[in-house]
């Protein structure tokens, strides 16, 4: 066989090879789409009233990836862990929501996503307990670690009304079915 024919020989094969090895790293890290998929977060809580408290929650999810660009999921978490603010115990008893998710899909192993929705909260002030719900946005990313496992950062605004924010910062684990 002459050099020149060698040269395309390779040349063909390492394409071919390039080529299935993307294919399938797309089909690995792809394949939640049209499945369902679960997870759990902490999230790290900021309740902005006339005062700032720091509370932590614990949520767990439940969603299917309609395609690689739309989902929807509902989650629903309770605090573990509150704060004290001038002497009253803060805390965010429970919440829950239904979203929808917007993912800008692509070939790596990092896949950015926006996040709306509605979600009900229940806060403890001292005494005090308030249940309310509202419009929900946010933006995060997951980060494929194994075949079916992603690990996930996002930023959400759960609550703003009637002067009263509430912002979460979480890190979870996911699980594609």
């Amino acid at each position: 066989m002459g050099t020149r024919k060698t040269i395309l020989v390779a040349t063909a094969a390492a394409a071919g090879i390039t080529m299935s090895s993307a294919a399938l790293a797309q089909d690995i890290y792809k394949s939640g789409v049209g499945g369902l998929y679960t997870g759990v977060n902490y999230t790290f809580i900021d309740i902005d009233a006339q005062e700032d408290a720091d509370v932590g929650t614990l949520s767990a999810k439940v969603g299917v990836q309609a395609n690689k660009y739309f989902g929807a999921e509902a989650r629903a978490g309770f605090g573990v862990n509150d704060d004290t603010v001038n002497g009253t115990e803060v805390k965010l008893d429970n919440f829950f929501g239904g979203y929808a998710t917007i993912n800008m899909a692509n070939e790596t192993p990092v896949t950015p996503y926006a996040i709306l929705g509605f979600t009900r909260v229940e806060l403890e002030a001292g005494s005090r307990s308030d249940d309310e719900s509202d419009f929900s946005y946010g933006a995060g990313v997951n980060v494929q670690l194994a075949r079916n496992l992603s690990g996930n950062l996002e930023y959400m605004r759960y609550y703003d009304d009637r002067d009263v924010t509430i912002d979460g910062i979480g890190l979870g684990i996911l699980v594609n079915f």
